[in-house]
C-alpha cells in the first residue's frame, strides 16, 4: 500500500504509476445484488445455465459492477493522512475492454496524470485507472476517475 503523508506529495506524483490494488474475486451473488440494484438483469449476467452456452461459456459481470469497484481499488492500493475527506467527482472516459467471467480477480493500477488545486485546500486528481483481470494479457476496463481530496 502507497502511504502518503499529505495532499502536498501528491504533484511529484504525476506521470506516474502510484499503487496496484489488492485482487477481488468476482462473485455470482456480486453480480446478482448488482442486477437487482440496478435493474439489468440481462441472461449473459444472471442465468448461469444459458449463459454457459453462451458466447463466453458462463456468466459475466456488469461492465458497470467492474467499474464500481474503482473505489475499493483506491482503498486498497493508498492511503493519504492528513485529509480529511476525498469525493468521486466523475469520470472522463471508461472503455470495458474485455469481459469479466465469474470467478475472475481484479485489481487497479492507478496512474495519476494531473493534480491540480482546487478550493479550500483541496486538489483535484486525474487517475488512470487500468483494472487487471488475473490471467489474461487484456484489461478488463480502463477509466480516467477524477478524484477530489481536502484537508
Amino acid at each position: 500500500m502507497k502511504i502518503l503523508q499529505d495532499l502536498s506529495e501528491l504533484p511529484a506524483l504525476v506521470g506516474r504509476d502510484v499503487a496496484v490494488s489488492d485482487w477481488v474475486t468476482v462473485t455470482q451473488e456480486q453480480v446478482n445484488l448488482f442486477a437487482q440494484a440496478t435493474g439489468d438483469h440481462q441472461w449473459i449476467h444472471v442465468d448461469v445455465e444459458k449463459a454457459k452456452a453462451g458466447p463466453f461459456g458462463g456468466p459475466i459481470a456488469h461492465g458497470f459492477l467492474t467499474l464500481s469497484l474503482i473505489p475499493k481499488f483506491f482503498e486498497t492500493s493508498m492511503e493519504i493522512r492528513n485529509s480529511r475527506m476525498g469525493v468521486n467527482y466523475g469520470l472522463n472516459k471508461v472503455r470495458f475492454t474485455s469481459p469479466v467471467p465469474v470467478g475472475s480477480r481484479l485489481r487497479g493500477h492507478m496512474k495519476l496524470l494531473a493534480c491540480d488545486p482546487i478550493d479550500n485546500g483541496g486538489v483535484q486528481m486525474t487517475w488512470l485507472v487500468t483494472v487487471e483481470r488475473e490471467g489474461s494479457d487484456k484489461p478488463a476496463c480502463v477509466a480516467e476517475s477524477l478524484t477530489r481530496r481536502y484537508p
